[in-house]
């Protein structure tokens, strides 16, 4: 997965996870409010997301330069971030919310697989001892398996994890379970998904199913990989690892 976008209420906040010996790629944080760069700026990131590298022309020639990397934008829904807090009392005008949302592109947009919305903290939450989440080190380990899993399925291949993977090789040489695609290709239909979104869905799908130590993914994990894209609720009951 190339990029990710973290949600609350509206806010998106930087989730980026932190390197380590088990990440091959930089990690991008936009630690600043994405909006506040301008849009030819941001948009200027859709090429290098979308081939891994940063091409620059010239009239004595062209120079390809690698840039794979993993991005994290962070973003409010209005300039003052309170747009979609109830009681909290936005003063935006409706010009300025457009305005500011609208320099996330949707061909931005369309290269971010991942949009979390991530909930308030609570007093309890913030003041409470110890956490509800799994440990560190429990996480670590089955992004490691998961990976060996991604390498062995790729083996003799050019690619080594499911992010590298063109979409037609997806599509056509590595299945899905029967009928896994279905909700993907009535919101193709649609036009809630595009073709590039449809690549992107399959990828999160196939670390989905790797994840929770599946041979292929399933209708669950396709609808978990469509409900983190679009942030529609799917239903699907998915799981990675015993965690919803």
């Amino acid at each position: 997965m190339n990029t990710s976008i973290a949600q609350r209420h509206g806010h998106i906040r930087d989730v980026s996870p932190q390197v380590s010996a088990h990440t091959d790629r930089p990690v991008l944080p936009k630690d600043e409010e994405a909006p506040e760069f301008s849009g030819k700026a941001l948009d200027a990131l859709r090429q290098p997301l979308e081939s891994g590298q940063v091409v620059i022309a010239r009239s004595a020639g062209v120079v390809r330069l690698p840039a794979r990397f993993l991005m994290v934008l962070a973003a409010n829904p209005c300039p003052c971030g309170r747009h979609t807090l109830h009681g909290a009392g936005c003063e935006c005008p409706p010009s300025a919310i457009r305005r500011y949302q609208s320099r996330l592109s949707g061909p931005l947009l369309d290269r971010v697989d991942l949009r979390v919305e991530v909930q308030p903290v609570h007093r309890a939450d913030l003041m409470g001892q110890g956490g509800r989440g799994e440990t560190t080190a429990v996480v670590a380990e089955r992004i490691k398996e998961a990976r060996l899993r991604s390498a062995e399925r790729l083996a003799g291949t050019p690619w080594t994890v499911n992010s590298e993977v063109p979409g037609h090789e997806l599509r056509t040489r590595w299945l899905t379970a029967p009928g896994a695609l279905d909700a993907a290709e009535r919101d193709l239909e649609r036009g809630l998904l595009t073709a590039r979104g449809l690549d992107r869905v399959l990828r999160v799908a196939w670390t989905i199913a790797d994840l929770a130590g599946r041979d292929r993914p399933d209708g669950r994990d396709v609808g978990l990989a469509l409900e983190l894209r679009t942030g529609i609720a799917r239903g699907a009951g998915a799981t990675i690892g015993g965690v919803s």
